[in-house]
């Protein structure tokens, strides 16, 4: 979407050249106007439509206030996919050290309560057979 299209639809004129806070105030009042879930079933689709553009629009307005072009140039806005590497390699020890030391404590406790439940079972109920532990 270019910036012009986008300034129409939020209400601006073609030449205009509005802050970013005026920008926020126009997006909110186009989207509270607009919102999918003010309508009824049958024109919900439409309002969908509507509201997915004026989203668009907001988002190329940010985008081009964002990189200086306050005339709202040519730029298109595209959207990004999936999440960022917030680790490299050499830090991935540090992201999985909490996890194997959590499941070292979790073993190594659930063996400790076994054993001991294995021996309070021995000194309550003792076997004289040899072939048992």
């Amino acid at each position: 979407m270019k910036g012009d299209e986008a300034m129409e639809l939020l209400g601006f004129a073609p030449n205009s050249r509005p802050n970013p806070s005026e920008v926020k105030a126009a997006y909110k009042r186009k989207a509270m106007e607009s919102h999918p879930d003010l309508f009824p079933g049958h024109q919900k689709s439409q309002a969908e439509t509507k509201f997915k553009q004026i989203s668009e629009a907001y988002s190329c307005l940010k985008d081009c206030e964002r990189l200086g072009n306050q005339a709202g140039g040519s730029y298109v806005h595209v959207a990004r996919r999936g999440a960022y590497k917030s680790y490299s390699r050499r830090n991935q020890a540090l992201i999985r050290t909490p996890f194997i030391l959590l499941i070292l404590a979790t073993i190594s406790f659930g063996s400790l309560n076994a054993s001991r439940a294995y021996r309070r079972e021995k000194e309550a109920c003792p076997s004289y057979n040899p072939f048992l532990p």
